[in-house]
């Protein structure tokens, strides 16, 4: 596999300055920046633990929510009114 050099680095950021502007150059760089990031923690699988455990506290949080709505009330009667 071909190893990418200095020159070749600066030749591939002229063209993307060119093609790109220079406003919108660093949201560009942002958001590779964090597709790289996300892709490096799906790899190595650090993300699936703790999103399963915010899934779960989530859950969990959201069950108190649920039954204030429901004003003590049975589900019955909701269906009735």
């Amino acid at each position: 596999m071909p190893q990418v050099g200095l020159p070749e680095l600066i030749i591939i950021l002229v063209i993307v300055l060119l093609l790109f502007g220079s406003s919108k150059l660093p949201d560009l760089a942002r958001a590779m920046g964090k597709s790289i990031r996300e892709f490096k923690k799906a790899s190595t699988g650090e993300d699936e633990p703790k999103t399963q455990e915010k899934a779960s506290e989530k859950a969990a949080a959201d069950q108190p929510v649920a039954q204030a709505k429901d004003n003590g009330k049975p589900a019955d009667a909701k269906k009735q009114s």
